[in-house]
């Protein structure tokens, strides 16, 4: 008779890693289960103390691809506290999964977005200084600098009317004026960041927050001259093609 024992271990903290072994402790099979409520508490702590949002304002989700399901921040709620089973999971029709708490009162954003693109699997929205000036003069953001034509796109940052937070107005907005770009400002509100990861989604927070300041300091000296439109778009290709190292 044969025999088999399990190992269950927690590799990093959003991973749990499933192991099958034979009698003679020859590992058979390995599997990784992703925590993504435990993940999302993490990006949390994460918006805030990078300076992206203060108090329990702004909001994150993220998608498990295998499953489609959605899991967003609660709504109102400190993020430094945030336990599991503060997390709700909903999918994209807006049923709920899991969770008893309140969701972001921007959850049809999220699930909006991530409705109408299938390659974002993360959305994070953020109340920055920087990008919040030219959200409220309703001004779009040009690629000024290179980093901001790798990472935001060929596009400038557009931004949308006002609308009421949480309101569908605000969704509908949101997701007419992101399009296929990486983000957008949200008029007289702050910023929505998209990834086909979370950490992507970060960098497009950080690169769209970093693009603001420049613009907006340069501007107090001068008249900023934005990269060509041409050198743009071969900068977008060259990061989709060429940057980095090769699997």
């Amino acid at each position: 008779m044969r025999s088999y024992f399990f190992a269950i271990f927690q590799v990093p903290l959003f991973k749990i890693s499933f192991m099958l072994y034979n009698q003679n402790g020859i590992l058979l099979l390995e599997e990784f289960l992703m925590n993504y409520k435990a993940f999302l508490i993490e990006a949390g702590k994460r918006m805030l103390h990078s300076g992206f949002t203060v108090g329990t304002w702004g909001n994150i989700s993220v998608r498990d691809p295998e499953t489609g399901y959605v899991y967003l921040t609660p709504s109102g709620m400190p993020y430094d506290t945030l336990t599991e089973d503060d997390i709700v999971v909903m999918d994209l029709d807006a049923n709920r999964i899991e969770g008893e708490r309140r969701p972001t009162i921007e959850y049809m954003m999220h699930l909006g977005i991530m409705k109408n693109r299938p390659d974002v699997n993360a959305v994070i929205h953020t109340h920055p200084i920087y990008s919040q000036i030219f959200a409220l003069l309703h001004e779009e953001i040009p690629p000024v600098i290179d980093e901001a034509a790798q990472a935001l796109g060929a596009n400038p940052v557009r931004v949308t009317e006002y609308a009421l937070p949480g309101s569908l107005e605000m969704a509908e907005n949101v997701i007419k004026t992101i399009g296929n770009d990486a983000a957008c400002l949200i008029g007289n509100h702050g910023a929505v960041s998209v990834g086909k990861d979370m950490e992507t989604a970060f960098k497009v927070c950080t690169i769209l927050e970093m693009s603001a300041q420049i613009y907006y300091m340069a501007r107090s000296i001068g008249t900023p001259k934005p990269i060509p439109q041409d050198k743009v778009e071969y900068m977008v290709n060259v990061t989709v093609k060429d940057y980095g190292q090769k699997k």
